[in-house]
């Protein structure tokens, strides 16, 4: 949606990305996107699946399309991805101006994440910009990869396309009081990377102080037994509902 709106505003979007299956080389989307799959197999990990470091390797190939498509701007995302530090790294050698964006958060502590923060730090050590979801993601990136100047971080929320969610038409110009019952829906993977360990502490203090706010908490994952025991523990089977994974509408 974002390089479709962009195309509008006469930018020109090129995505590379790892091949998935049958689909490699390049292919055209139906709004005109141009998409070049790699010959890069994905291996499945816990943080999802990521294709294996190379190094080197990757550069002839990314150099060709970064100059084939006369690339200005190369932007990568996501922490765990081993395509985007690489991308990133070269486009820099390369002399381009270079954009990293986060959407998650990680931890301190676990192996796991001490390594995946060394390599965001040599990673954000040379970018010419980030951006972070939100504020706290932002707090979590800059002491992550312990960069100096958080300036360079700007924060920009995940949008909502209003042309697809819309109100229903019984309440798009409702006031509400606060008297009456307002529900709270999130959707996400019930991971540590997603905020549910915010989520587990925030939701009992809101329905403690409002009485007629309600949650729906749709998605799955290793943190759901964290959130089913924050509803036993604070008796609140009739204010949160799990509805689990959700299949794409």
């Amino acid at each position: 949606i974002n390089a479709e709106y962009m195309g509008k505003r006469g930018h020109k979007v090129v995505v590379v990305t790892r091949c998935y299956g049958p689909r490699r080389g390049v292919r055209f989307l139906t709004n005109g996107l141009k998409v070049y799959y790699v010959p890069f197999e994905g291996v499945r990990l816990p943080p999802g699946t990521v294709t294996i470091p190379c190094f080197f390797l990757f550069f002839p190939l990314l150099r060709n399309i970064l100059l084939r498509e006369r690339i200005t701007i190369v932007h990568g995302h996501q922490t765990t991805s081993n395509l985007c530090h690489e991308a990133l790294f070269h486009a820099k050698t390369m002399g381009y101006r270079t954009v990293f964006t986060d959407h998650s958060l990680f931890g301190f502590a676990d192996s796991a994440s001490i390594h995946i923060n060394k390599v965001l730090e040599w990673t954000l050590s040379d970018v010419s910009h980030v951006i972070c979801v939100s504020h706290t993601s932002k707090e979590n990136t800059v002491l992550r990869a312990h960069m100096a100047d958080a300036t360079r971080v700007a924060v920009i929320p995940n949008a909502t396309d209003t042309t697809v969610f819309t109100p229903a038409p019984a309440v798009k110009y409702k006031t509400w009081s606060i008297t009456e019952t307002i529900t709270i829906i999130v959707v996400a993977r019930l991971v540590y990377r997603k905020g549910v360990d915010l989520l587990v502490d925030v939701v009992p203090p809101i329905c403690a102080r409002y009485p007629h706010v309600n949650f729906i908490i749709a998605g799955d994952g290793p943190r759901r037994i964290q959130v089913e025991e924050m509803v036993e523990r604070n008796l609140l089977f009739e204010r949160v509902e799990l509805l689990g994974e959700v299949q794409h509408a």
